[in-house]
């Protein structure tokens, strides 16, 4: 299926007549249970869930506090399918952010099939864990205990200690070296029902999916949570609170959208390190796997050069564009005439993206970001009849011929619409054609399609010339 160029989670069928058809895998739709990772911070969840993944999806950084909202991530062990919500540290008694944090890992408990405590073998019960353990004993959902940074074999039986935490037998693990992790996720499936509690299964193909991307502490986690109606993501005035991509399945007007808050893009990826290195490059990923991206912008303050860098970001990754401006409470009538200007100078290049003013604070205008989704996406979904272009094309040419090149004219003879998502049109030509002249028929083909809200592309094959016979 790699060959074919197919999602792992897609199926390929082969009809009587040899035609081959792609779709998700009837399996997929089915609901799975969740496994909730809870903790404390810093005893290395993260690094055991990127374990029982097999692939490197959590932010990990060896300082307390990397992870912060609860995030969902599909796993897979021995042909059964499960969730894994990989949480922040909770600490009981938290209080400022990370109070925030231990509520999110609180709200994963609640809503989980299944709970795994993580403890740190190498430190032992600490009063922490003990809290955490008392409230879990009293949890309506199955409870597992495993004990992490199990390395060698010196600290094995050390683990025997964590049997008074009274949720039976602690399981040893290494998540950084794979030790004990296939005892561990066998022991995971015996307690994980076949079904969630609450199945909010969708249907019809599955929601669209939307990349809530822009520099940090533009509001973006603040917006999804005003469009979720709770507190979905962790909201703090300390820029960067988010860290790890967190998916949501929002509501609006009727129709399910599946939301990723991303964090704030503040440096380039190549500039980046640490944590900010990781958390760049899920906010990448997660731009190439959504089909609309929402960029948020600060309309109280100027256009920046963050900005310009994630509209490129989403332009060059090919993806449908909504730019919401938010904080628009804060903007009076001088802002506005500055902000018309900084449009007309900084955002000419994605003029054709559909825009929306918002304020993530009061919910001014959130009832309009579904109808811009909607057309954003129809424009990225369209597709030009052949014979429809070829005749609008050939009125064009009639109208404004190429430009001479080198004291020829090249003739365009023929033009196709090549894909969708985005569109993407290939023009066969005699000759090479100017960058301006290939802007124009751009420009010419929105105003006459339409397109709002998605790049396109017009890319130039030029015919070879035969060689004379003798």
């Amino acid at each position: 299926m790699d060959r074919l160029g197919l999602d792992p989670t897609e199926f390929v069928a082969v009809d009587e007549e040899g035609v081959v058809t792609a779709g998700i895998d009837p399996d997929e739709t089915l609901a799975t249970p969740t496994l909730a990772v809870v903790g404390r911070p810093n005893v290395g969840k993260s690094t055991l869930v990127n374990r029982m993944l097999g692939r490197r999806e959590a932010v990990v950084q060896d300082v307390p506090g990397v992870t912060r909202d609860r995030v969902v991530y599909d796993a897979l062990w021995n042909g059964r399918r499960f969730k894994l919500m990989d949480t922040g540290g909770w600490e009981p008694d938290a209080a400022g952010l990370q109070g925030f944090v231990a509520k999110q890992a609180e709200t994963a408990m609640r809503l989980a099939d299944a709970v795994l405590l993580v403890v740190d073998a190498s430190v032992g019960a600490t009063a922490t864990d003990q809290a955490v353990a008392r409230v879990l004993r009293r949890a309506e959902v199955p409870v597992m205990l495993c004990a992490t940074k199990v390395d060698d074999d010196r600290l094995t039986s050390d683990t025997a200690d964590l049997w008074r935490l009274g949720l039976g037998e602690p399981h040893p693990v290494s998540g950084l070296h794979g030790r004990g992790s296939g005892d561990l996720l066998d022991a995971i499936l015996e307690i994980l029902p076949e079904t969630p509690r609450d199945d909010f299964g969708t249907s019809g193909g599955g929601p669209r999916r939307v990349a809530l991307v822009g520099k940090p502490n533009v509001g973006k986690s603040s917006l999804l949570n005003k469009l979720a109606g709770e507190e979905r993501s962790v909201v703090h005035d300390v820029a960067g609170t988010t860290v790890d991509p967190v998916d949501s399945l929002v509501e609006l007007d009727g129709q399910v959208f599946r939301f990723v808050d991303t964090a704030g893009l503040r440096k380039r990826v190549k500039m980046a390190s640490g944590m900010e290195y990781y958390a760049s490059l899920r906010t990448s990923s997660a731009i190439e796997s959504a089909e609309v991206a929402l960029v948020l912008l600060d309309a109280s303050e100027p256009i920046a050069e963050q900005d310009q860098r994630v509209l490129t970001m989403v332009v060059e990754s090919g993806r449908a564009l909504v730019i919401l401006f938010n904080k628009w409470d804060k903007v009076d009538e001088e802002r506005r005439h500055q902000l018309t200007r900084e449009l007309e100078r900084d955002l000419i290049s994605v003029r054709w993206a559909e825009r929306v003013n918002v304020s993530a604070l009061t919910g001014r205008s959130t009832q309009r970001i579904a109808p811009a989704l909607n057309r954003a996406l129809e424009s990225w979904d369209t597709r030009v009849p052949t014979g429809r272009l070829n005749q609008w094309l050939n009125d064009l040419v009639a109208a404004t011929p190429p430009p001479v090149r080198g004291g020829k004219q090249p003739k365009i003879m023929f033009a196709t619409q090549a894909q969708t998502r985005p569109p993407t049109f290939v023009l066969f030509t005699s000759g090479f054609l100017e960058a301006g002249y290939r802007r124009f028929v751009e420009r010419r083909l929105r105003e006459e399609f339409g397109f709002g809200g998605t790049p396109i592309r017009v890319s130039v094959r030029v015919r070879e010339k035969r060689p004379r016979k003798k």
